[in-house]
């Protein structure tokens, strides 16, 4: 790729890749690392896009496969904090119990099914359009918009039982 086409993809989706990387990791440098990666990697290796979807999602695609890698390099540190936490006692349920209501809303996201969990994060933290959510799923307008609203149903119930 030359220099003046990496420019103008870069310039054209650099805040729409970052913007949907920020509802998946809810953490502005990490979504800032993984934004600039997956620009590295587009410009870097062109030759795998197929031109079979447009150039947004194709850089949604990668910002996503980077995601889960990084996902998977963190989680075997996890456990060692958790296991860290769990060892200070007191300290530990005080901060979960100032920010009780919190946690119970993002517990109910964690445990939510795909694409429901993706789709309302993409929705609601990405602002995106219902448009611009079926074109990263390679769905349509109207699948995005059923699966959004059922997420919500599935939030709704699921923070009355709890």
């Amino acid at each position: 790729m030359d220099k003046n086409t990496a420019e103008k993809l870069y310039e054209a989706f650099y805040m729409k890749v970052f913007s949907y990387v920020m509802t998946l990791t809810s953490d502005r440098e990490d979504a800032k690392e993984i934004t600039q990666e997956t620009f590295f990697r587009a410009i870097s290796t062109e030759h795998s896009f197929r031109g079979e979807s447009d150039s947004y999602t194709w850089l949604c695609a990668i910002a996503k496969n980077l995601f889960i890698d990084e996902k998977r390099r963190h989680s075997r540190f996890e456990q060692v904090e958790l296991e860290e936490q769990q060892d200070t006692g007191k300290s530990f349920e005080k901060s979960l119990m100032d920010s009780d209501t919190s946690i119970r809303v993002h517990r109910v996201l964690h445990e939510m099914e795909e694409p429901y969990k993706e789709v309302f994060q993409l929705r609601i933290f990405g602002e995106l359009s219902f448009k611009e959510i079926g074109s990263i799923f390679g769905k349509t307008e109207t699948w995005a918009r059923v699966t959004y609203h059922r997420a919500r149903i599935m939030i709704k119930e699921r923070m009355e039982k709890s």
